[in-house]
């Protein structure tokens, strides 16, 4: 935690939870990243069962942050340019309900920012197709098993971290340039 300053937290599903950690950790003003499950059914899942599609959850990181440095606005738009956001259970080569997209707010005020960033990239017009992405109350957040943590930094030389999280850490860089840690 910062200084003399509060932080907020927000709980994110697009994709593969090893990608949106990546993504978030290389952010100023992100203090912690926690990959997990949310938004399913069953108490304390396992990676596996969450893979089998046992227990309705999705993928999702829990991003700790100091609004002084960063705003939820940011954090979300930052979110909706590393995933598509119009693929029904889906990201790439990804398959199935666990990798949905999803904002699980946390209060009423994110809930708007939310909708709101939502309505203002569909009339941008910023995709063809219509956004798939939920935006539902975070019920409870299970952090995932100590080997998904930090799994990119860990594993960089992975053939699916290579492949999938390098372009899009190589994009957020480029894109979000001035927002990253130095």
């Amino acid at each position: 935690m910062s200084q003399g300053t509060s932080t907020e937290t927000t709980t994110l599903a697009g994709g593969c939870f090893w990608c949106l950690e990546a993504v978030f950790r290389e952010l100023n003003g992100v203090e912690a990243v926690i990959s997990g499950y949310t938004g399913g059914t069953t108490a304390n899942p396992t990676y596996q069962k969450v893979c089998n599609d046992q227990t309705g959850h999705a993928e999702a990181v829990q991003v700790t942050f100091d609004p002084a440095r960063i705003s939820y606005r940011d954090i979300l738009e930052v979110f909706f340019s590393v995933h598509d956001p119009t693929t029904l259970n889906r990201q790439g080569e990804d398959i199935g309900t666990q990798y949905r997209s999803a904002i699980f707010y946390h209060n009423e005020q994110q809930r708007a920012i939310a909708a709101e960033v939502i309505k203002e990239l569909t009339q941008a017009h910023v995709w063809k197709v219509p956004i798939v992405t939920q935006v539902v109350p975070l019920d409870k957040f299970y952090p995932a098993e100590d080997y998904h943590q930090e799994y990119f930094a860990r594993h960089p030389e992975q053939g699916y971290c290579r492949m999938v999280i390098s372009p899009k850490v190589d994009k957020l860089r480029k894109q979000w340039a001035k927002r990253m840690k130095r």
